[in-house]
């Protein structure tokens, strides 16, 4: 990625910092919020290039919400795909960052949030998403731009477990280009917990 200015944490400056508001039910049955915050996970991204926060992974699906399970489980250190399970990620992008080209194997729901991203499949076309614009990315290799070279720009990113892509007969493979650092830091972390 490049950049022409730096994200020193998350949120990225001059965007405003993310309320995270899970809810659940207290002692008596009733529908409560049990818990507001700006999420445990945030981070700087390949030098300042990007910056994150994950707000939710659990490690199965169907996720187990009784006894607060799940709670416990996303105060962990999370990894960037779970295996059988999701990530909540949410990427501020500084001016001017070029993501490389990469393919996660997930199912990739993207949102724009704050500002204007290319996103890129590699070949001839472009598209270019602005705030409440959904990508849905199935497998595809791709790569975000933020067009502005002033402003950052923010997306969410809602990542889910698949099955084997299977394309012409032949099985994708996780492919992270430049991004394989961020993955490596992870993986140190997680163990066998993430794929890649």
């Amino acid at each position: 990625m490049s950049t022409s200015g730096p994200c020193t944490g998350f949120p990225a400056p001059g965007l405003r910092n993310p309320f995270r508001y899970l809810t659940g039910h207290d002692s008596e049955g009733n529908s409560v919020f049990v818990q507001t915050d700006h999420g445990y996970h945030g981070a700087p991204m390949l030098g300042g290039a990007a910056a994150q926060s994950i707000f939710y992974s659990s490690d199965s699906n169907p996720i187990e919400l009784t006894g607060d399970v799940d709670l416990e489980f996303i105060k962990k250190q999370p990894s960037l795909h779970m295996p059988n399970g999701c990530v909540v990620r949410m990427i501020d992008f500084a001016p001017g960052t070029e993501s490389s080209l990469h393919r996660a194997l997930t199912l990739g729901i993207g949102t724009v949030c704050e500002g204007e991203i290319e996103l890129w499949l590699g070949g001839e076309e472009t598209r270019i998403l602005r705030p409440g614009d959904v990508s849905i990315n199935r497998g595809a290799m791709h790569r975000w731009r933020n067009t502005s070279n002033e402003k950052p720009a923010r997306m969410l990113f809602i990542m889910l477990d698949v099955k084997p892509i299977i394309v012409n007969g032949k099985a994708l493979e996780f492919e992270m280009g430049t991004l394989m650092d961020e993955y490596a830091k992870y993986k140190e972390d997680q163990g066998p917990n993430i794929q890649g």
